[in-house]
């Protein structure tokens, strides 16, 4: 863990990227149950108002506003002999997993104050892992082709996380056991691996603390440059976008696919295992595009299709489950390229931001992305669930709703999505960050790093 350069064109082993990527198993996993189960367990089993759930996890989430960059910035003041970033991944399971197992002891009639006091502490260890995986991919991995790979392995890894406790409450269905046991058994799992996968990344993954140049002093005026970094600057605005979409459709997905669809729970949940399994070919496909046509290029291609393909949901047959499987694909292949590639695009800014300032930002670049999609996944669960109130949509009788607060379910459920991804891709137009000049920036840094040590 000493400041020395690297080798321009050093290559990851696949080996080394897949043990790395072990984290991604419990953020992705969590990230699907945060995202389409816990809302409506909270909403439909444990009787708190639609209303109150989706205030609760906005409210959590903007609450990160100030977190998240004080961890970036207290992550990249970090040094110490055991690592940086190591560090920050030791700290963050144990907060995760004590929020999870407070939420799973939750009971009927718990109120707003116990929801938003252990989704907040879920959530600081959710981000503090986050982050401290982001930024540690983007020093292990040198190059802008293989940052590309990395975040796509980190991908694909997380879709078979999210795969993985996904299949718990499909079996624990054909069991016999209600919808609710299925969503406490998820949060058993969760706990379980957290550790586990925390262990592989810290004793399996070698870490290089970046070189700085000598001299340089806090400044506030720094931190203000990074948001308004051209390039930084429209990978933020098109990661909200491109978190906001997603994350409204997988907020309303039980509701729509099961009373608008006409699809059983476990079939829902089948379609949604598709969706996601997608990813593990989506991820490193649209990786691979990138090293052919860039990045941005490649995020505005995968937003097309996705925007364009989601379209044919309104027009399939209800309860035909074969009908609805080619959609769910495509559509989960496409956004598995969204966050591999802005996140491999934040490592690019990283070195750019390292080359102007002599400091590492590359924790608190993470952190603004990670706050980005935080507030979009908690904006999408607060907008969809208040817009499903005002319509008379009630969770807990189903398909009995009216037929008009139905078909206002399908109109939310597909304008969210198709607005938002087709605005992130308008966010890339004219991005200038290229292959080329993203390698003379790694030139000069190397060049650099070797005379600092």
């Amino acid at each position: 863990m000493t400041a020395t350069p690297s080798r321009p064109h050093e290559r990851l082993s696949l080996g080394l990227a897949l043990a790395f990527a072990a984290t991604s198993l419990p953020l992705s996993a969590l990230g699907l149950a945060a995202a389409v189960h816990l809302p409506s367990y909270f909403a439909a089993n444990i009787g708190v108002p639609l209303t109150v759930v989706g205030a609760a996890f906005a409210l959590v989430r903007f609450i990160d506003v100030p977190i998240e960059p004080a961890l970036g910035i207290a992550m990249d003041r970090t040094r110490t002999r055991f690592g940086r970033y190591r560090l920050w991944t030791v700290l963050g399971a144990p907060l995760m997993m004590l929020g999870l197992y407070m939420l799973l002891i939750a009971d009927q009639g718990v109120g707003q104050g116990y929801l938003i006091g252990w989704l907040l502490v879920m959530y600081l260890g959710v981000s503090v892992l986050t982050l401290s995986h982001a930024a540690w991919a983007s020093t292990l991995a040198k190059t802008y082709d293989d940052r590309a790979r990395i975040f796509g392995v980190m991908t694909a890894v997380g879709v078979l996380g999210a795969v993985s406790v996904l299949l718990i409450p499909i079996v624990m269905e054909q069991m016999g056991y209600p919808e609710a046991q299925g969503v406490r058994a998820m949060i058993w799992y969760l706990i379980f691996l957290a550790p586990i996968a925390v262990a592989i990344v810290v004793f399996r993954t070698p870490e290089t603390i970046m070189a700085e140049a000598p001299g340089q002093r806090f400044q506030f005026r720094e931190y203000l440059d990074l948001i308004i970094d051209p390039s930084m600057r429209r990978i933020l605005l098109a990661d909200f976008a491109l978190s906001l979409g997603p994350g409204w459709m997988a907020a309303l997905y039980l509701f729509f696919s099961r009373d608008a669809m006409g699809f059983t729970s476990a079939q829902a949940n089948i379609l949604l295992a598709i969706y996601i399994l997608a990813g593990v070919v989506g991820a490193p496909s649209l990786a691979w595009l990138a090293t052919k046509i860039s990045k941005h290029r490649a995020v505005m291609v995968a937003c097309v299709v996705y925007t364009s393909v989601l379209v044919s949901l309104a027009f399939l047959p209800r309860g035909n489950v074969l009908a609805a499987i080619p959609t769910m694909f495509l559509t989960g292949f496409m956004a598995a390229g969204f966050g591999v590639l802005t996140r491999a695009m934040t490592a690019d800014v990283a070195d750019e931001v390292r080359l102007k300032q002599g400091k590492e930002r590359g924790g608190l670049l993470y952190a603004l992305t990670v706050l980005t999609s935080k507030i979009a996944a908690g904006g999408s669960i607060f907008l969809t669930f208040t817009v499903l109130d005002q319509v008379g949509y009630d969770p807990k009788i189903g398909d009995a709703n009216s037929p008009e607060a139905i078909q206002a379910l399908m109109y939310c459920f597909l304008a969210g999505p198709i607005l938002f991804v087709g605005f992130g891709a308008i966010c890339l137009i004219g991005y200038k960050l290229s292959a080329e000049r993203a390698a003379e920036v790694r030139r000069l840094l190397d060049e650099r790093d070797a005379g600092v040590a």
